[in-house]
């Protein structure tokens, strides 16, 4: 008797509403594809003996019911959305038990029993256990019928020998069935991870932008009477900005956002001005890295967003320096402080500085303080979404 090759990829699944799978997608999307079509031809085994033995009409009608029965089973595991599997693989074993005594063919269907059970199964454990069951039935049955030699081996040893090399596929498969889940979690994560990174940016480059169009407007709305000459320049430097910001827009498209850190500290001292907060700087220039110099950059922009929607502060320090390979920013505002909750745009600030292997503390006991440090070192991000 030749090998029965690997069985069906499903495992003993919980038991769902009876519906079949679509034939379109039967066997090309599985690990066994169209074999289960090939494989069936095995059950030719069950008609040798009728053949040989001139069977009557009666007992040729019993074989064609327990091979329409085997054939329900078989493809049932395969066809059902939710088949029982141990229940097709007992069913089988049934079938043995009964078609023995009137067929000798009938160890095929303990052999397929054996070969499908590793697959039905989540453990080779629960596999072997079952090997070992189905080879104990057939065992017993032989000798109750006193068969002898090869019809003996066939119905105990050879099932449990199919059985066993098919629990190594079996095995495999399950690796590759986990393997296949990580991979699409992985993916998942990646995709999370990108949008996570995209509204980061979007906050980023639109957040402060869009707080400074608000400032100039007012403004401009309140100096419309009595200085329009001014408000005039305001409304100018607002559409100046909103040009910007659509440049921007289109930069962090292309992935292309940095104007520099020191286009940003100058950008940072006029919407504070225009605020009406006094500003006090200690820049020195610092050679940064491009990763560095984005993360600092955006860090900038989002601390005096914060500064001037939020912190109602009189005066602003930015104090930017070189220390023992690092950069460090601070940025200290004298406003009312006091709030501990980290915002979307502080979380994504924290989120890009600890992916260069830098730290942020923030101080919010008198005012604010915001601390940036950042190695000076060219780095790989420790994952990915950092920015450009």
């Amino acid at each position: 008797m030749p090998l029965i090759p690997v069985g069906p990829e499903t495992t003993c699944e919980a038991a769902g509403p009876f519906k079949l799978k679509p034939l379109s997608k039967v066997f090309k999307n599985t690990d066994h594809g169209w074999s289960p079509l090939f494989w069936v031809v095995y059950l030719g085994f069950f008609f040798i003996s009728p053949v040989v033995n001139h069977a009557s009409l009666k007992l040729w009608l019993l074989d064609v019911l327990g091979a329409v029965l085997f054939l329900f089973l078989y493809f049932g595991l395969f066809v059902l959305q939710h088949p029982r599997g141990l229940v097709h693989v007992s069913g089988m074993v049934l079938l043995g038990l009964l078609f023995q005594p009137i067929n000798d063919g009938a160890c095929t269907f303990f052999i397929f029993a054996a070969a499908m059970l590793p697959f039905c199964v989540e453990t080779q454990s629960a596999a072997v256990a079952g090997l070992l069951a189905i080879g104990s039935i057939g065992a017993i049955e032989g000798l109750l019928l006193h068969v002898a030699g090869w019809s003996l081996f066939y119905m105990a040893l050879f099932p449990v020998i199919i059985g066993a090399g098919n629990t190594y596929f079996a095995e495999r498969n399950r690796m590759n069935r986990r393997l296949r889940k990580a991979h699409d979690e992985i993916e998942h994560l990646a995709k999370v991870a990108e949008r996570e990174r995209i509204a980061r940016d979007l906050h980023d480059v639109l957040g402060h932008t869009l707080s400074v169009i608000i400032l100039k407007s007012e403004l401009a709305g309140k100096l419309m009477d009595r200085d329009p000459q001014r408000a005039g320049n305001e409304i100018r430097e607002v559409e100046q900005i909103s040009r910007q910001a659509l440049s921007e827009v289109r930069d962090a498209i292309r992935g292309y956002r940095s104007r520099g850190l020191q286009a940003e500290l100058a950008q940072a001292k006029s919407t504070l001005e225009t605020a009406g907060v006094a500003v006090k700087f200690e820049t020195a220039r610092v050679p940064l890295p491009a990763l560095q110099e984005g993360v600092l950059s955006m860090a900038v922009r989002e601390a005096v967003t914060n500064v001037v929607r939020h912190a109602n502060a009189h005066t602003c320090s930015l104090q930017l320096e070189q220390q023992n390979g690092s950069c460090r920013l601070e940025i200290r505002d004298d406003g009312r402080g006091g709030a501990q909750n980290e915002g979307n745009g502080l979380r994504g600030m924290r989120e890009r500085v600890e992916m260069l292997g830098g730290t942020l503390t923030r101080d919010s006991q008198a005012g604010t303080r915001l601390t940036i440090t950042v190695p000076l070192k060219e780095i790989t991000p420790k994952t990915e979404g950092s920015a450009h």
